[in-house]
């Protein structure tokens, strides 16, 4: 697929709607998650890399208009039309009605919340690291309606049914993909 855009502009254009280190840092991970999905079944990973990167890139300006002000801010470096589908598609149900048809699509919906709870998760450990997270661990957070009450559980569940997944594989799976960028996240952010 066509993005249009180099991953410099896509992150230039996040800097400009997006100041928050913890937005960053969310648009960061969520970028390399879909990459590292990308990655496990043969898809482009600088495109899957781009929507991840942007999918929240109109949410600290324009909370409101999430997932409806993003083709408006998106048009301004010429993201391509797949691209924009792809970033407005993770708000499906909640904020938007563009529906995820695209395998991509589908991973980010899936696991964008799921970054959300496991990054708070993360927090809550001594370790502060998603190394020695496991499974049964998030399983525990995840039950727990009170914990990082804004990750919607509805859209985790949803998302892995998209897949054809159990929700303990998008689990796993998720988490392996946080632990493979860690390190470089961390970098990143202290940099900002």
């Amino acid at each position: 697929m066509e993005a249009g855009v180099t991953r410099e502009q896509a992150w230039e254009l996040l800097r400009k709607y997006n100041q928050e280190p913890f937005r960053l840092e969310h648009a960061l991970t969520v970028e390399h998650v879909m990459r590292w999905y990308a990655q496990q079944i043969g898809e482009d990973l600088d495109f899957w890399g781009l929507v991840g990167l942007l999918h929240d890139v109109d949410f600290e300006k324009y909370p409101e208009e999430h997932c409806v002000k993003a083709p408006e801010l998106m048009a301004e470096i010429g993201c391509s039309p797949e691209l924009v589908h792809g970033v407005c598609s993770h708000g499906y149900g909640l904020v938007c009605q563009v529906k995820p048809e695209a395998e991509m699509e589908k991973f980010l919906f899936a696991a964008d919340e799921l970054t959300g709870l496991i990054g708070a998760a993360v927090k809550m450990r001594p370790s502060k690291s998603v190394m020695d997270l496991e499974v049964s661990s998030l399983k525990k957070k995840f039950k727990d309606k009170r914990f990082a009450a804004g990750c919607s559980r509805d859209v985790i569940r949803q998302g892995a049914q998209m897949l054809g997944w159990e929700l303990e594989t998008l689990m796993e799976k998720t988490i392996l993909a946080m632990r493979s960028c860690e390190e470089e996240i961390r970098k990143s952010v202290s940099s900002l």
